[in-house]
């Protein structure tokens, strides 16, 4: 488990150190801003896309790369979360939801002029939004380690609800041990389940040979 602070410059210095240990997958657990009026504080976000508006890894890994959803880390998140929360079916998904994710350096995004960040990502479809989570799926992606994003929704700032002292000690005790939780599991998910299935051809292009 590695605290990695706030930011894509963190995000993207320590999984291109990690990443040289060939871990066998990497996970993103954080909080987000909830962008759907219909999502409450604490509710969970599954990742299955990306916007990158992170500008960490535009050389290395151009924005016209897509960086897919991996169904086998997707699963192990998606049955922690109903292990933990002992929600299934439509109970399940009124606590998460999945979607697009985007990724922004700018702390401040919501306040530019002319709204130009929230057009963007009103087109994207995006449901949440982080600084990190783009950039450590899409660390992965480039160096063919397994990865996905749980995120938790810790404010709404374009419905006027953002987080106050108070509401964020408030948030901390209630999800923040059950968020861990979620993803301990999902680690012991994937490891009963063997990390050959991890290491798969959908990470690797037509040209490349096997490794790990």
């Amino acid at each position: 488990m590695v605290n990695i602070g706030v930011g894509p410059s963190n995000a993207k210095t320590i999984t291109d150190h990690i990443a040289v240990l060939r871990p066998h997958a990497w996970m993103m657990l954080g909080h987000c801003a909830g962008l759907r009026n219909s999502q409450q504080l604490g509710d969970y976000v599954l990742a299955h896309a990306y916007v990158r508006e992170d500008h960490v890894l535009d050389e290395e890994l151009p924005l016209w790369v897509p960086i897919p959803a991996l169904a086998e880390i997707q699963l192990a998140l998606e049955k922690a979360v109903a292990d933990v929360t002992r929600l299934d079916g439509p109970e399940l998904k009124t606590i998460m939801r999945t979607g697009t994710v985007a990724s922004t350096d700018n702390r401040n995004w919501e306040l530019l002029p002319q709204n130009e960040p929230q057009r963007r990502f009103s087109q994207s479809r995006a449901v949440a939004l982080d600084m990190e989570s783009a950039t450590i799926a899409a660390n992965g992606f480039r160096f063919r380690v397994p990865y996905g994003t749980l995120l938790c929704v810790s404010d709404k700032p374009l419905h006027g609800e953002i987080k106050l002292p108070g509401m964020a000690n408030h948030f901390y005790r209630e999800r923040v041990e059950q968020h861990l939780r979620i993803g301990m599991r999902a680690i012991e998910i994937l490891r009963a389940e063997g990390s050959s299935r991890l290491h798969s051809r959908k990470l690797r292009s037509f040209a490349e040979v096997a490794f790990q």
